[in-house]
């Protein structure tokens, strides 16, 4: 490592900077059939990010250099290495990629010394002057080879609640150019065209790593910006819970519908989202998939349907139409629910809730009126 620290003083930030830009925008001028060009390429490219991996974190025996990180963020944002990065992370090796990945995460956290409190400088750039990158960050999940690297940086971005924004807000618009901040308006419901529904397809049809990928940025996307995503899921609300119903819940691997159902009790019961909460549980139909689910042939759907369904109980303003569901259904839940999941004995607090919901259960009329 000592060897490669060494190199990495021979060649200026600036060669290794520029010289990495050049060689990935290569990829774009080379046939990717001629395998031996591709391949000096992506060779000569992983260096070049193993030299800058180290500029940019130091190595085990030797700290990084301040004024050369500086150095190193403001060129990768003025030469517009980040784009092509994130455009062609999946043509490098395995290594290279990995390198990528720390460079990128290095990149998108790094604030100037001493402005502890700002936001990032390739934040306030992306924000500000390169708002599409957002978008590239998620076509990653495109293909395997960049769905870790642009993930991980992706994740790193999204502790912002600008870059949470765009990627919820993102639509086509009618110039072309990728819609920035000046031109959100949480107010108007958005289309499916934007690049956040695309995290139900990769979440629900990729491979199982990318797809675990996806959804760990999804959690993040609808859990750190509390207050953006509860105006984002009462303007799109129809929308939204149907996509997220029809690939999480209804469908899907066993593990996709366990993490949505685990999410789904997690944004409900956010005081943040008490307005979304209130709206979800007058819906009979909604109610209608929990009360399915408690007889889920496996126990941990059965359980994480459970802290959903007992939101609907609890509900003191039944609207209607879920209140004659639950009174058609009285009878049935009373003789279910007293042995449901019977083996949990050890959890007190499960087996208080299943008490507390027996009691309103109970409570409930006979007879709907």
């Amino acid at each position: 490592m000592a060897f490669l620290f060494g190199r990495s003083r021979e060649k200026s930030a600036v060669d290794v900077v520029r010289t990495t830009r050049d060689l990935l925008q290569r990829f774009h001028s080379i046939s990717l059939q001629n395998t031996p060009a591709v391949e000096k390429v992506a060779n000569d490219t992983g260096r070049n990010l193993a030299l800058m991996k180290v500029m940019l974190q130091g190595t085990t025996e030797v700290e990084p250099n301040p004024e050369q990180v500086l150095q190193v963020v403001e060129l990768i944002l003025q030469e517009d290495v980040l784009r092509e990065l994130i455009l062609n992370v999946k043509l490098l090796h395995f290594e290279a990629r990995k390198d990528a990945q720390v460079v990128l995460t290095n990149v998108l956290r790094y604030k100037r010394p001493g402005d502890l409190a700002g936001e990032p400088i390739a934040i306030h750039y992306i924000v500000k002057d390169d708002p599409g990158l957002v978008r590239q960050f998620c076509l990653g999940y495109n293909a395997r080879e960049s769905a870790f690297p642009c993930g991980a940086a992706l994740r790193e971005a999204l502790k912002y609640d600008a870059i949470t924004a765009l990627v919820l807000y993102d639509e086509p618009t009618d110039d072309g150019r990728p819609r920035d901040l000046d031109r959100i308006d949480p107010t108007v419901p958005t289309s499916e065209e934007g690049i956040f529904w695309n995290f139900f397809n990769w979440i629900h049809q990729r491979e199982f790593e990318v797809s675990a990928d996806a959804f760990n940025t999804f959690r993040d996307i609808l859990t750190i910006h509390k207050q953006l995503v509860a105006t984002y899921l009462q303007t799109n609300f129809e929308t939204f819970f149907h996509k997220y119903h029809t690939a999480f819940i209804q469908q899907g691997s066993y593990v996709t519908k366990r993490q949505g159902l685990r999410l789904l009790g997690e944004v409900l019961l956010d005081r943040a989202n008490y307005n979304v909460m209130t709206r979800y549980v007058q819906s009979a139909e909604f109610l209608k998939i929990f009360m399915t689910l408690l007889r889920d042939y496996r126990k941990m759907i059965q359980y994480e349907s459970f802290h959903i369904f007992k939101i609907f109980i609890a509900n003191p303003t039944k609207s209607p139409e879920v209140e004659r569901l639950l009174i058609n259904n009285k009878a049935r839940m009373l003789k279910f629910l007293p042995t449901f999941l019977d083996d949990r004995r050890d959890d007190d607090q499960f087996l208080d809730e299943r008490t507390f919901l027996l009691w309103q259960v109970n409570q409930l009329p006979d007879t709907y009126v």
